[in-house]
C-alpha cells in the first residue's frame, strides 16, 4: 500500500526542491500526494482542480491536461503492482495527475495566488532560452555523509511565495480564530438570554398558579347581606364543622353524608323525608330526628316546606 506523502529512501535521489514546498508555492494550498517506487509524484485532479479554482475538473483536464499526465487511481498502482491507499477519498475511479499536468492546471488558473510561480516559471524557461541551462544554487549546509546528494537552496522566488502564503494562512487562521471567539460569545449571550427567558416563563407560571388560587378562593367566597364577606364551604370543610359542634352518632353521621353535597352544590335541601329514608336505610321517623338534631346544634335550618310539601332546610351560616 502506498501512503500518501511517502518520500523515497535516503539512498536513492530526492528531489532537488521539496515536492511539498514546490506544489505550495504552486497551487498556494498543501495537496494530498501520491509518490510511486520510481519518484513520480501524483496528485487527486478533484484536489487540485478545487484549489485552484476550476469549477469543472472534467473539462479542466480535457482542455489543459494531455491524457499521458493523468489517469485514474486504480490503473497508476496497479501499474505499480501496489493497492489503492486506504480511505473513502481514494476511491478506485479517482483522476489523479503527474506534477507536470498539476503544472499545466496552474498555468491555466487566474488565481492571484499562483501569479509568482508562474512568474518564477516564465524565468526558467526564459533563462534556459537566453542562457542554454538553469540550475539551482547549492544549500549553504550540506548533509555530512558524502555519499549523500547535494541539497540545493529553494529559488527565491518559490521561497517568497511560501513566506507570502504562510502569512496569509496564518492571517485567515487569525481571522477564523477571532470569528471562532465571537460565535463562542455569541452563544454565551444566547444562553444566558435562554436561561432569563425560562427564569421569567416560570415565574410567569408561578404568578398564574397563584392568580388561579386566588380565583379558587373568589369562587367559593360571596357577599352576605350587609356586605359581610363569606366563605362558601367544601362538603369536606362543612362535615368537619359539624363533627366539631355536636358528638355524631352513626345515624346523624349517615344522613349528614347524604344531604351534605347538596347543600354545598345546591344551597339547599328540597327532598322529602321519604327519599333520605331511602338513601340512608333509615326509618322516616330517625331522618326526621337526626334532621332536628343538626337544627337544632346550628348546622342547619328551616326554611318552610316546598310545594311539593317537603321540608326546605339551607345551611346555618352567620
Amino acid at each position: 500500500m502506498i501512503e500518501p506523502s511517502k518520500r523515497r529512501d535516503a539512498a536513492e535521489r530526492r528531489d532537488a526542491i521539496d515536492v511539498s514546498d514546490f506544489v505550495y508555492a504552486a497551487t498556494g494550498a498543501r495537496v494530498r500526494r501520491l509518490t510511486m517506487p520510481d519518484g513520480s509524484h501524483w496528485f487527486p485532479a478533484v484536489d487540485v482542480c478545487k484549489e485552484l479554482g476550476h469549477t469543472n475538473p472534467q473539462k479542466a483536464l480535457s482542455d489543459h491536461v494531455p491524457e499521458e499526465h493523468r489517469e485514474s487511481l486504480e490503473t497508476l498502482t496497479g501499474g505499480y503492482g501496489l493497492s489503492i491507499p486506504a480511505g473513502r477519498e481514494w476511491r478506485r475511479d479517482l483522476n489523479v495527475i503527474s506534477l507536470q499536468g498539476l503544472i499545466r492546471l496552474v498555468q491555466a488558473c487566474t488565481k492571484p495566488t499562483c501569479e509568482p510561480f508562474k512568474q518564477w516559471a516564465a524565468e526558467v524557461i526564459e533563462t534556459v532560452q537566453r542562457e542554454g541551462s538553469y540550475s539551482l544554487e547549492e544549500a549553504e549546509v550540506q548533509p555530512l555523509d558524502p555519499t549523500a546528494p547535494v541539497a540545493y537552496a529553494m529559488p527565491e522566488q518559490v521561497a517568497e511565495a511560501i513566506v507570502r502564503l504562510e502569512a496569509h494562512n496564518l492571517q485567515l487562521d487569525e481571522q477564523l480564530a477571532n470569528a471562532q471567539q465571537e460565535s463562542l460569545e455569541l452563544q454565551r449571550e444566547m444562553l444566558a438570554t435562554q436561561k432569563a427567558t425560562l427564569a421569567v416563563q416560570q415565574a410567569m407560571v408561578r404568578a398564574m398558579e397563584r392568580i388561579a388560587d386566588r380565583l379558587d378562593a373568589l369562587a367559593l367566597e360571596r357577599r352576605a347581606p350587609g356586605g359581610r364577606l363569606t366563605v362558601l364551604p367544601t362538603t369536606e370543610s362543612l362535615l368537619a364543622d359539624w363533627r366539631h359542634r355536636l358528638s355524631v352518632t352513626e345515624d346523624v353521621w349517615t344522613v349528614a353524608v347524604v344531604i351534605a353535597p347538596v347543600l354545598v352544590e345546591q344551597g339547599e335541601l328540597r327532598e322529602p323525608l321519604e327519599s333520605i329514608a331511602a338513601r340512608t336505610g333509615l326509618p322516616v321517623r330517625r331522618v326526621n330526628e337526626c334532621l332536628r338534631l343538626l337544627q337544632k346544634h346550628a348546622c342547619i335550618r328551616s326554611q318552610g316546606a316546598a310545594e311539593s310539601g317537603a321540608p326546605v332546610y339551607v345551611l346555618n351560616q352567620a
